[in-house]
């Protein structure tokens, strides 16, 4: 079984592979980007006819939403590459995915804009400014998480131990596991959301929302039980409680961020400020417990 997980994981996340995904997501990236002018363009002149509710076709700067969605699915590749190497990094990466998400919001916004001398009176410009401040924040708050992991990995000598690398190993099988589930979800998502935007007549996208927590609201779903899943089995083989509130306390992290799908605006924002944030305090108190 162990060999067969292995294969599995040296076919789906081993270095070299990751190497080569990289090189076919910016290729896809930029053909997807141009793609999406053109269609843009088709729009502007009239060669072929959208519903008024699809906003993504009718302003170019709203093409820069299509290859960053798919800067966002190696994110997601990464976060699961990372999963089985380091439980911090792991959470980092699920942090890196949401400010991203804002990143994207705030290209696709750009189209929307409304400049006038009221610019704290319109609603649209408004958000844009907060996903603005909210972007230099959550920024500034992973490279103090990075920093903080580093400074950990560094004072750490502990070896491997037998119980450390089943814990390892199990952690393989599950991003192996995890590959064809987020595969699928996001297909579906994607035909979902196609479908929904651009055939049915009986449910028209209009909401920012809708469009930004496709694939995502479900993935922190599932990265939640993934988190609840681990921390259960991290007590095989480590009981020291600096541990055990630091993976408690990344659960909460990811339920914040979760929970910040179901909301919009300002809270949208703040849940996602405080969900990192949280992380950042939790790692940092987690450090000063190894060094007492």
């Amino acid at each position: 079984m162990n060999k067969v997980v292995e294969s599995f994981y040296n076919s789906f996340l081993s270095e070299k592979v990751k190497e080569k995904s990289e090189v076919i997501i910016v290729y896809v990236a930029i053909v997807s980007f141009i793609l999406h002018l053109l269609l843009i363009g088709l729009v502007n002149l009239h060669l072929i006819t959208v519903t008024d509710h699809s906003k993504l076709l009718s302003n170019p700067i709203s093409a820069i939403y299509t290859p960053f969605s798919f800067i966002l699915i190696y994110e997601v590749y990464l976060l699961l590459y990372y999963l089985p190497k380091s439980t911090s990094i792991y959470i980092g990466k699920q942090y890196e995915i949401i400010s991203l998400i804002v990143i994207r919001r705030i290209f696709k916004d750009l189209s929307k804009l409304e400049f006038s001398t009221n610019w704290f009176t319109i609603k649209n410009d408004i958000l844009f400014t907060s996903d603005l401040v909210a972007i230099l924040i959550l920024f500034f708050l992973i490279f103090i998480f990075y920093k903080l992991v580093k400074n950990a990995s560094t004072k750490g000598t502990e070896t491997i131990k037998p119980e450390i690398e089943k814990f390892i190993s199990l952690k393989k099988t599950i991003a192996t596991c995890l590959v064809p589930i987020f595969l699928t979800l996001s297909i579906f998502s994607l035909g979902h959301w196609l479908y929904e935007s651009f055939f049915s007549f009986s449910k028209i996208v209009t909401d920012i929302k809708d469009i930004n927590t496709i694939f995502f609201d479900d993935f922190f779903t599932i990265l939640i039980l993934v988190d609840v899943l681990l921390l259960l089995f991290s007590f095989l083989h480590s009981d020291k409680f600096n541990r055990v509130i630091r993976n408690s306390g990344f659960i909460i992290s990811t339920i914040l961020i979760k929970l910040s799908f179901n909301t919009e605006g300002i809270l949208n924002i703040v849940l996602i400020v405080i969900a990192i944030l949280f992380g950042v305090i939790i790692l940092k108190i987690h450090n000063l417990y190894e060094s007492v």
